[in-house]
């Protein structure tokens, strides 16, 4: 287990936050990873799976998390502070990783509030970036406020101070579409069925993160239109995360 101070901490809205802290460098992970992180709570250890936000070269470490007040862990986490500290398990797991698909066309990242977390390491990972000619992220969300990181995907990462330097690269393959639900807005599900999305089922892959229901319905359209899942043992044409902040 590694103890981290926690260096930046920034509110999206009142469902959501972001958190950076330091890195031991003996912890490693591959883009689109999971680590198992939380706080020492009356003196025991709380922890809950967290998809890893900064990119696998960054010297921190990046988390997006959500609210929820009577959450065993979020309803304190959601307090830190500069200088707070934070517990990480050392493994990092997960399924939303280059090598669980087959390589070819174009890929989707599909997500929904938090969900967005592993794509925001994937696109700023360089062999995500050589391995894709075209890459989508959709993120739906109910209000504007809760499209974390907008700013960023909108720019391509053109004004930020460290993924700055990666600005060509993203630009050249990055096609954000956030998706408003609450302003009335068709969901991912909706749009997937209406042709809005053009997904290419036959060369495309996907990979979705979301809630459970999302998961599930995103993961039947899938395979309805043929795509097979895909695993570390066996790459596949779509991925889905199956682990969660709060459960």
């Amino acid at each position: 287990m590694f103890t981290e101070k926690v260096t930046w901490v920034h509110h999206w809205s009142d469902r959501t936050f972001s958190f950076k802290c330091t890195r031991n460098t003996a912890f490693r992970f591959t883009a689109g990873e999971f680590a198992m992180i939380g706080l020492i709570i009356d003196g025991k250890r709380v922890v809950r799976a967290y998809s890893v936000v900064s990119p696998p070269w960054s010297e921190e470490l990046e988390f997006l998390s959500i609210k929820i007040q009577d959450g065993e862990l979020t309803s304190k986490l959601q307090h830190i502070e500069i200088d707070s500290e934070v517990v990480i398990m050392p493994k990092a797991t997960g399924t939303l990783v280059n090598s669980a698909l087959i390589q070819g066309g174009e890929l989707w990242m599909l997500a929904t509030g938090t969900g967005l977390a592993p794509f925001m390491s994937l696109i700023r990972d360089l062999e995500t970036l050589e391995t894709w000619t075209k890459i989508h992220i959709v993120h739906s969300v109910r209000d504007a406020k809760d499209l974390a990181y907008n700013t960023d995907l909108v720019t391509a990462f053109k004004d930020h101070p460290v993924d700055g330097e990666l600005h060509e690269m993203v630009d050249a393959v990055l096609e954000y579409h956030p998706i408003l639900t609450g302003q009335g807005q068709a969901r991912i599900s909706e749009q997937l069925n209406n042709g809005e999305l053009k997904i290419n089922t036959d060369v495309d892959k996907v990979m979705l993160c979301g809630n459970l229901e999302f998961n599930h319905q995103i993961s039947d359209w899938c395979k309805s239109k043929g795509m097979t899942e895909g695993s570390l043992r066996e790459p596949g044409t779509f991925v889905v995360e199956r682990a969660f902040v709060e459960k």
